[in-house]
């Protein structure tokens, strides 16, 4: 029986077709889009000390000091 090998790609990216092009999947899209969000939001409230988001139908302000204003109830349609 014989053992398969995985092929290492050294400085080629994981998500790219056979012929050497780079594709974007919606999973991968919406993956990167949340982590920039997230290393946003952390930088924002280094700098400013709150973030303005939205958290259970409200807009809320979350203070840097666990702090969270209760802004504005959404309206649901």
């Amino acid at each position: 029986m014989a053992i398969r090998s995985k092929t290492v790609h050294k400085g080629k990216s994981r998500w790219a077709t056979k012929d050497g092009f780079a594709y974007l999947t919606k999973r991968l899209l919406v993956g990167k889009a949340q982590s920039a969000g997230k290393v946003a939001a952390k930088n924002a409230m280094e700098v400013m000390g709150y973030v303005v988001t939205v958290r259970d139908g409200w807009v809320i302000r979350a203070h840097s000091d666990g702090r969270v204003e209760q802004i504005e109830k959404l309206q649901t349609a």
